[in-house]
């Protein structure tokens, strides 16, 4: 489970990435997989609890890049208890703005340099970005940088050089996911409110970041309550309203985390679904 490296793409303890070699049957070359971990943006959740899977992936024979990321500040936010109504202060704040962003594009600016250099059986023609949850959002940001407004500092003159993304269980409608309260609240945690978060959602929802050109795949478990389906739909339909066909793999009696279980079927299609963009 352990990666073979870890690279530091910049000074700060969270701006590092975890990478596999390929640990399947021997091939010239391999697929690389670049895995963004979720956790609502917050610090208690870090790529730790996804390298199961970025291990899984590497078993299957990808190279996988498991991306770190600084997460919601360490103190925490206010917050009002609903049964006491007294101030409950053991809420994490969701993301960081900007730094979550500036780390995900610096990471990706910086990988194909890196993988080549450490990991030189990873075919970087075969990329695929994946996530899961606010991991997935950020993938699917990762790969619209080419969208972003003009003046952006995360923008990118040209697409990503991608075969595509599989975003699991994403937070892939930042607007629709706040509207739902989805994970505590975190959409609006990140993003803030009224202007601003208007302002930023312009710059940061894979929803109205579209179309991408780039080949999407949204993997989704009709029973999860952390987040919905519901979600997943109006990315959906947002893409298919810009002209852009998204799949959309909705898995029947599935929750949030079997997706990236190795454990669980639904982790194997997730794993499938790479292949078929990778391979």
């Amino acid at each position: 489970m352990a990666p073979d490296t870890t690279w530091a793409y910049g000074d700060h303890p969270d701006q590092i990435v975890d990478l596999y070699a390929p640990r399947g049957p021997e091939r010239e070359s391999a697929p690389l997989v670049v895995v963004f971990h979720g956790g609502a943006w917050r610090s208690p959740y870090d790529r730790v609890h996804i390298s199961p899977f970025a291990d899984f992936l590497a078993r299957r024979g990808f190279a996988v890049a498991s991306v770190e990321y600084r997460r919601g500040r360490d103190i925490p936010q206010p917050r009002v208890s609903a049964s006491s109504g007294a101030a409950d202060t053991a809420a994490p704040v969701a993301g960081r703005w900007p730094e979550t962003f500036d780390d995900v594009a610096a990471a990706m600016d910086a990988l194909p340099e890196a993988v080549a250099r450490l990991l030189p059986g990873a075919d970087l023609r075969r990329t695929v970005l994946t996530g899961h949850s606010a991991g997935g959002h950020l993938a699917l940001w990762a790969a619209a940088r080419h969208v972003l407004p003009r003046g952006s500092a995360w923008r990118t003159e040209a697409p990503a050089h991608l075969r595509g993304v599989v975003a699991l269980a994403p937070l892939a409608d930042l607007a629709k996911a706040a509207e739902l309260g989805v994970c505590g609240g975190a959409v609006r945690q990140l993003l803030g409110e009224g202007t601003e978060f208007a302002e930023r959602c312009a710059l940061a929802d894979p929803a109205l970041l579209l179309p991408t050109g780039i080949a999407t795949v949204v993997v989704q478990g009709q029973e999860d309550i952390v987040v919905p389906p519901a979600v997943a739909d109006a990315y959906a339909e947002a893409a298919a309203k810009a002209g852009e066909a998204v799949g959309l793999t909705l898995l029947p009696e599935v929750g949030h985390f079997p997706l990236i279980d190795p454990g669980a079927d639904a982790c194997a299609v997730a794993a499938e679904e790479i292949a078929q963009l990778a391979w």
